[in-house]
């Protein structure tokens, strides 16, 4: 594999590296302290084991919405995806962005049927074990810890590269520093401290984004306009036309190359959103009317995220490699440095030289650290209540539960740190384990989505397919690379059409193997009675606080009013998320980019300039729906803590908000409560 980066001299220094990825996650971590501090003084939320691990189960619209948003927006939604738009052009953004916004779409439905099935439980893996039992539960257990193996390893890989490239930091420091801050902050805050975290990164992420489009698409010296980005399509298309493209054109939308990797996306990451714990916590954390419109809104919202900045920047580096500000100039890029991710950084250092180097590392350390608090939440719930309350300890204390909760972020995250220098030394970079994803954890999916959907797959289904599944799709990976190059390497089963042939292998096997399964060993008849037995870690004696810390997430008395108006909102939304999914699914599958890709349609100059003003359009109705709607939906919780704050920094008598009793629901997914101080008597 060619391994040279031709750009010798990093644009900025190793002292700014140090500086960003320490000082940032230094930042976030005294800022995630510092709100776990305030919450606790003015909210009353307690860090117990059920408010680290599920938020109280409150959260609500802005911020799941936000955390989707943060959570799918890894390092390769950036990197990668402007690497699909270098090699195959305007097809690979809407690719990249097409082929991973619906199964945010589809988990949804999931979500809504987690909550109805199982309102208590703490991870998926909980409903796996109370359906299929300790066997079925393990091997999910293995499939989980896998696909949160690889998104941190390649979250890893990916943003060390950039590191590496733009400043001139040791791979291996940049592996073990960028998680650093992460594991600090996670420690404090639990899953709040990945919600409120996700919501800053996020808005980070999208100024970046704005930034490059519009000094791409408007202010450049060197582009400036879509016009100019078209004519230096155009003439890219004709130095070195793409084989497989309507005429060879990074104009069109008909690219065979793009149409695999399009295949690849898909299935990959249905086994990323579908078995990774991280998206099942969300929904657990979700108040149950919030659950529905947060991984709706968050999905549409993440649409705009990769399609823009892939159709800014992949298409910019097209653009601007014959000219002298781009880095190794008059080459073009290796083979390497695009799978490796590099696409985006050379195209910011062209366009906006030292100050598109550091925007570039800011938004690669906002993307990687946001999603890898996620994953760190992830394996610390399987392994606190899916390994450890399950099988080693079942009486343990909530101070327990926490206690080895903080112990797996610890270990989990530089365990990833050191695998992930590993995978560098070894030649295996980011764009290598995002096509390998689904090869290893996709034939999982199907069994894990009809644990919750069917109540007629039992539990030599559930249990076997997977794991068959898992050994077809690898004996497809490498029996087609040694079939098509002779050899098995890196090199060669990284390419399209192995990786093509493990993934597809991956998904569809269990449509085999579970009806197969189920019908020859008889068909269950599940009546989910054991999912809703799953029972809330009781904190209440953890707390040094006169007033429950486990009141904020008490559960609906069962057969209460509460309890009622709670199933029939989760039944409403289980519809409403159906037919969305179906609308949604069709439209960014099918009616939307098929025509273009039968007609071969090469873009016109104008066809263009519009496909590009709809994606910023896009990106501006993100951020209202991820960066400002969530701080609209706080604005009381907002208030109540400055004010609290003032009246600290001004003598004032103290007063906090808290609830006694049993709390109820109101339509907002908020607890209603009486006021009380910090005495706790009645205000």
């Amino acid at each position: 594999m060619d391994n040279v980066i031709h750009s010798a001299d990093p644009p900025l220094s190793q002292a700014f590296g140090y500086g960003i990825v320490l000082g940032l996650g230094a930042a976030f971590a005294l800022g995630m302290i510092a709100t776990t501090w305030a919450l606790k003084r003015y909210q009353n939320e307690v860090q117990t084991s059920e408010m680290f691990s599920t938020a109280g189960r409150t959260v609500k619209t802005g911020l799941v919405a936000s955390a989707v948003v943060s959570s799918w927006t890894w390092a390769a939604t950036l990197l990668q995806s402007s690497g699909i738009a270098y090699r195959y052009g305007v097809s690979g953004p809407f690719w990249y962005a097409s082929g991973a916004t619906v199964q945010i779409l589809l988990f949804a439905t999931l979500a809504i049927e987690l909550k109805r099935r199982a309102p208590n439980a703490h991870t998926f893996l909980e409903v796996i074990k109370a359906r299929y039992g300790t066997v079925t539960h393990c091997v999910f257990m293995m499939f989980g810890l896998f696909t949160n193996i690889l998104v941190t390893a390649m979250l890893l890989t990916g943003g060390s590269a950039v590191v590496t490239f733009l400043t001139g930091m040791p791979t291996a420091a940049a592996c073990f520093l960028l998680p650093l801050g992460v594991i600090i902050y996670t420690l404090f805050g639990g899953i709040k401290a990945t919600f409120l975290t996700d919501y800053v990164h996020t808005v980070i992420i999208l100024v970046i984004i704005f930034i490059f489009a519009f000094t791409t698409y408007a202010t450049s010296d060197i582009l400036g306009s879509p016009g100019a980005v078209w004519d230096a399509l155009q003439a890219a298309s004709a130095r070195h036309p793409v084989e497989g493209n309507a005429g060879g054109s990074y104009l069109t939308m008909r690219s065979r190359e793009g149409a695999i990797f399009f295949v690849i996306n898909i299935v990959g990451n249905f086994g990323t959103v579908f078995c990774d714990n991280g998206y099942y916590n969300k929904a657990i954390a979700a108040s149950p009317v919030s659950a529905l419109p947060g991984y709706v809104l968050g999905g549409l919202s993440w649409f705009a995220i990769p399609w823009l900045a892939a159709t800014t920047m992949g298409l910019a580096c097209l653009a601007l490699e014959t000219h002298p500000s781009f880095p190794g100039f008059p080459l073009r890029m290796s083979d390497h440095e695009v799978t490796a991710g590099l696409v985006l950084p050379n195209a910011a250092v062209a366009l906006l030289g030292k100050g598109g180097a550091a925007c570039t590392l800011l938004l690669i350390f906002m993307a990687v650290t946001s999603a890898s608090s996620a994953e760190l939440i992830a394996v610390s719930s399987i392994a606190t209540y899916d390994c450890y309350q399950t099988y080693i300890n079942p009486k343990a204390s909530g101070k327990k539960l926490i206690y080895m909760s903080h112990c797996c972020v610890i270990l989990f995250g530089f365990t990833m740190a050191a695998f992930s220098t590993a995978l560098y030394y070894i030649g295996v970079s980011m764009g290598y384990l995002y096509l390998l994803m689904g090869v290893i954890v996709s034939s999982a999916v199907l069994p894990a989505s009809l644990t919750l959907l069917w109540k007629k797959q039992n539990v030599y289904a559930a249990t076997l397919s997977p794991v068959l599944g898992l050994a077809c799709s690898l004996t497809a990976w490498l029996v087609t690379t040694k079939i098509m190059y002779g050899e098995i390497t890196v090199e060669t089963s990284g390419q399209n059409n192995p990786m093509l042939a493990g993934n597809v292998t991956a998904l569809l096997s269990p449509v085999v193997f579970v009806p197969l399964f189920t019908y020859v060993f008889g068909a269950d008849d599940y009546d989910y009675e054991s999912m809703r037995a799953i029972r809330r870690t009781s904190d209440d004696e953890e707390s040094d606080s006169p007033v429950s810390a486990h009141s904020h997430s008490s559960a609906p008395l069962p057969g209460s009013p509460e309890e009622e108006a709670e199933k029939k909102t989760l039944d409403r939304a289980a519809f409403i998320s159906r037919l969305i999914t179906v609308i949604m699914t069709a439209v960014l599958l099918i009616l939307w980019p098929m025509p273009l890709y039968g007609t071969g349609y090469i873009f016109s100059k104008k066809f263009f300039t519009g496909w590009v003003s709809v994606g910023i359009i896009w990106l501006f109705f993100t951020s209202a729906f991820v960066g400002v709607y969530p701080l609209w939906e706080g604005r009381k919780s907002c208030v109540n803590t400055f004010r609290g704050l003032w009246r600290d920094v001004t003598g004032g008598k103290k007063v906090v908000v808290g609830v006694t009793g049993h709390s109820t629901p109101t339509s907002d997914g908020s607890v209603k409560g009486e006021k009380v101080d910090v005495q706790g008597i009645k205000a």
